[in-house]
């Protein structure tokens, strides 16, 4: 390969889906810096010379083969990106060839300086949108879309949030505020409290704090949220919907825990009509109309544009510098980008 024919990319060092009970390694080392080869557009494929990609929950699971589908090893890595579309496989999609887009990437990853997508995977951004915005407008944004439609449809007046000092979390309490809905929201540390307030979360709070069983009873009690929108999946989500009323419902969007959770008392499921489900964006974006995923994009890209949603960015790492860089960067408040 020559320099012109190649790219670097960031790729799992390993096939398929972890063993259960695997113990969990650091993302440094379930992944290598590679030459590949460029990807070559096929019909119905566009080109993207990417710009930045961010590193989301789902592109860890990913890696360390705990995600619903399985890795690829030698294969980029990353769900999203932003950049420059480069070529084109056919005509009819080559109108899209210099336009600065978002994207999903589709046959290749976006944690390379090329990925693929297609039309579908992807959006033109306005000039004015930044780029870190541009670059985690698909995943966080419509999934705090979609999950709050849901919420809405379902006519709840209030529900619980987990792990609610995320990006996704604030993303929430802004379109649940908008809509009326009343948030519970739930974090680990008490200096994440008065920003969420400040966002408009109706009570917020720190599961740190010794009188958090008391705290978090007062509220069950006072706005009976029947919707948990949850990420992280462990005993204590279990016990806090333990806590909800009847007819409540455990919608379950990520599992940062490892340990998960254990559920004795199977009563509430048969006699109080409480019931468990999963969502995920992958689903949902093959469910919706196209119509319906252009809206909510258009939607997601005004927010950011105006000031309501901004990316709250803790470090961009060149891809080059990502294997000492980013467990360490991944502590950090904040979304990791990485720059090829």
């Amino acid at each position: 390969m020559t320099p012109a024919d190649d790219m670097q990319a960031l790729v799992p060092r390993h096939d398929g889906s972890a063993e259960a009970g695997a113990s969990a390694a650091a993302p440094a080392e379930l992944l290598e810096l590679r030459r590949l080869p460029r990807p070559r557009p096929a019909a119905g494929q566009l080109l993207v010379a990417v710009a930045l990609a961010p590193v989301n929950p789902s592109d860890l699971l990913y890696i360390a083969g705990t995600y619903g589908l399985p890795r690829r090893r030698g294969a980029a890595a990353g769900f999203e990106g932003t950049g420059v579309v480069v070529a084109a496989g056919d005509a009819a999609t080559a109108a899209l060839v210099g336009r600065r887009v978002s994207f999903l990437a589709g046959a290749s990853g976006a944690w390379a300086d090329y990925a693929l997508t297609d039309p579908a995977s992807c959006v033109p951004v306005a000039q004015a949108l930044r780029e870190e915005d541009a670059a985690a407008l698909f995943v966080n944004p419509l999934t705090a879309m979609a999950m709050i439609a849901l919420a809405a449809e379902a006519g709840a007046r209030a529900l619980v949030l987990n792990a609610a000092g995320s990006q996704l979390g604030r993303m929430l309490i802004a379109l649940a505020c908008e809509r009326g809905i009343a948030t519970v929201a739930v974090v680990r540390r008490p200096e994440s409290v008065e920003p969420l307030h400040a966002l408009g979360a109706t009570e917020v709070l720190a599961s740190s704090l010794p009188d958090h069983a008391e705290r978090l009873g007062a509220a069950l009690a006072a706005h009976k949220p029947r919707i948990l929108l949850d990420a992280v999946g462990d005993q204590a989500a279990a016990d806090l919907f333990a806590a909800m009323p009847a007819h409540s419902r455990w919608i379950a969007y990520g599992m940062l825990s490892e340990q998960g959770a254990r559920l004795p008392d199977l009563r509430a499921f048969v006699f109080a009509g409480k019931r468990i489900e999963g969502f995920w964006l992958s689903r949902w974006l093959r469910a919706a109309e196209p119509a319906q995923r252009a809206s909510a994009l258009q939607a997601v890209q005004q927010r950011f544009l105006d000031g309501r949603w901004h990316t709250q960015v803790s470090a961009r790492i060149a891809l080059a510098d990502a294997l000492p860089r980013l467990s360490e960067a991944l502590a950090l408040p904040g979304k990791v980008m990485l720059a090829p």
